[in-house]
C-alpha cells in the first residue's frame, strides 16, 4: 500500500487529476484527459443565452464516452436550444462532468441541468404525454440511470475480455487502469450491484435490456411517435453498449439480441445527429470537427 501511495504522489498533474476523475463518475467515465478525447478548455467570454455544455472530448464511435454528456447534448438538440461545447476536464462546482452554464450561471448533473432548462426556457419535451405516460417514461429513465448504467460500468470495466479499446482510447497505462477499476469496484460495491456474481450482472442486464426492448417494441420513440425527455437518457445509455462497447465481450448485443433497440438508436441519430460523423473521432483516426 505504501508502494501505491507513493506511485500516486510520482505521478504527474495531469494523471492525477485523470485518477481523481476516475473516482468521482465510475462508468464509462472515469473518462478522463487523455489528450485525443479532451482539448484545453480556456477561459473565455461565452455569449449571452447560449447554453455552454461542458464535457470530455469526443468519443471514437459516438460522440462521447459517457452517456451522460450524449443525454444532455440529444437534450439540447431535440430541444432545440442554442448551445456551445467546451471541451475539457473543468468541473462544475458538484464535481461533476458533464455540466452546463447560462449566462454565467453554473448548473451540475444533467437532470439538474434539464430541469433548470426546462423551468428557464419553458420547455417541455412531456407535455404530448398522459399523467400515467409520464410516470412510466421517469421510471424507464431511472431504471436506466440508475440500475442499467451501473451494470454497464461494471461490464466495461470490470469484466471486459480484452481491455485494449480502454487502453488505447485512452492511452491509459494498465497499472492506471488497475487503478480506475480499483475505484470502480468500491463504487460499485458500496452502491450494492457490485456485490453480485458477473453471471450474477450480466442476467440483471439482460432483463433492463428485454423489459426495454419489450417496452420499446415497434414504436418510433420510448413512449410513442413522438420523442420525449425520457429518450434523451436512454439513447445516451444505448450509444455506449451499440457503438463503443469494444472489448466487453457483448459488443453485438443489440443488433443480435434486441434488433428493435439498435433499429432505436440509428432512428435517433438520424432524427437528432445529422452531423454524427463529425461528432466522433473514427476510432482516433481524425479530429471531430464539432
Amino acid at each position: 500500500m505504501e508502494s501505491l501511495l507513493e506511485t500516486f504522489r510520482n505521478l504527474e498533474p495531469s494523471q492525477k487529476i485523470i485518477y481523481g476523475f476516475g473516482c468521482a463518475v465510475v462508468t464509462t467515465v472515469s473518462v478522463v484527459a487523455l489528450r485525443k478525447l479532451t482539448r484545453k478548455e480556456t477561459r473565455e467570454e461565452y455569449p449571452r443565452d447560449t447554453v455552454i455544455l461542458h464535457q470530455i472530448g469526443r468519443g471514437p464511435y459516438a460522440p462521447s464516452m459517457t452517456p451522460f454528456a450524449v443525454k444532455l447534448e440529444t437534450y439540447l438538440r431535440m430541444a432545440r436550444i442554442p448551445y456551445q461545447n467546451v471541451h475539457g476536464m473543468k468541473p462544475s462546482p458538484k464535481g461533476k462532468v458533464p455540466w452546463i452554464e447560462y449566462n454565467g450561471q453554473p448548473i451540475g448533473d444533467t437532470t439538474l441541468c434539464i430541469q433548470f432548462l426546462n423551468q428557464k426556457l419553458g420547455v417541455d419535451l412531456n407535455k404530448h404525454l398522459s399523467p400515467s405516460d409520464k410516470g412510466i417514461a421517469q421510471a424507464m429513465q431511472i431504471m436506466t440511470e440508475e440500475h442499467l448504467y451501473w451494470l454497464l460500468a461494471q461490464m466495461r470495466w470490470l469484466y471486459s475480455r480484452d481491455a485494449s479499446f480502454i487502453l488505447e482510447t485512452f492511452k491509459f497505462s494498465k497499472f492506471f487502469l488497475w487503478m480506475i477499476r480499483r475505484h470502480i469496484r468500491k463504487q460499485t460495491w458500496s452502491q450494492g450491484l457490485g456485490r453480485h456474481t458477473e453471471e450474477e450482472v450480466v442476467e440483471m442486464m439482460y432483463k433492463d435490456f428485454q423489459s426495454i426492448s419489450d417496452f420499446v417494441g415497434r414504436k418510433k420513440f420510448l413512449m410513442g411517435d413522438d420523442p420525449s425527455e425520457a429518450d434523451c437518457s436512454l439513447f445516451g445509455m444505448l450509444s455506449q453498449v451499440y457503438w463503443q462497447f469494444n472489448g466487453s465481450g457483448f459488443e453485438n448485443l443489440l443488433t443480435d439480441k434486441y434488433p428493435n433497440l439498435a433499429a432505436y438508436c440509428e432512428r435517433m441519430k438520424e432524427t437528432f445527429w445529422p452531423d454524427w460523423d463529425q461528432c466522433i473521432t473514427h476510432g482516433g483516426t481524425r479530429e471531430a470537427t464539432k
